[in-house]
């Protein structure tokens, strides 16, 4: 008997961080007085060497390599909504190849930290945060670029 289950709806779990293009970019801003970047877009006006906040919304690199990485063996704080039992995640923090900046965000649930390496080449996806009975909850999460896999390069 085929699965009749309503598909539940994909929405990002935080407004305005990024995209849910095919494929996706996280929102950025480009400080107008220096051409810096920041992400979130909102954190522009906090950069001392551009008081003013003049900051113009822009989408950022999808690729980038592991500055570093880790395990969160703990459940994070609210406002995060944690599943029972917790399960952890991986995290790495990633140099965006345009911008230069590094951007933290999960690793994508098939790679672990045994799988990962600094150096190595990502590039950003969506997954599931969390889920309720009609909203699967999405948010940005790194994943390995396979060897010879350029997709993505670049934009």
């Amino acid at each position: 008997m085929p699965d009749t289950a309503p598909t539940k709806t994909r929405v990002p779990a935080v407004e305005g961080l990024f995209t849910t293009d095919d494929p996706p970019h996280l929102i950025g801003g480009r400080l107008a007085g220096t051409g810096g970047y920041c992400f979130p877009r909102d954190l522009g006006g906090a950069d001392p060497a551009a008081p003013a906040g003049d900051v113009e919304e822009v989408l950022l690199s999808r690729t980038g390599t592991i500055w570093s990485f880790t395990n969160s063996a703990y459940a994070p704080p609210p406002p995060f909504v944690i599943t029972e039992p917790y399960e952890p995640v991986s995290i790495a923090a990633v140099e965006l190849d345009e911008e230069r900046m590094v951007v933290l965000g999960q690793v994508h649930p098939d790679w672990g930290t045994d799988d990962l390496a600094v150096g190595m080449r990502v590039e950003l996806c969506l997954g599931v945060l969390y889920e309720d009975d009609q909203h699967e909850y999405l948010t940005w999460q790194w994943r390995p670029v396979a060897a010879g896999d350029q997709a993505g390069e670049g934009t």
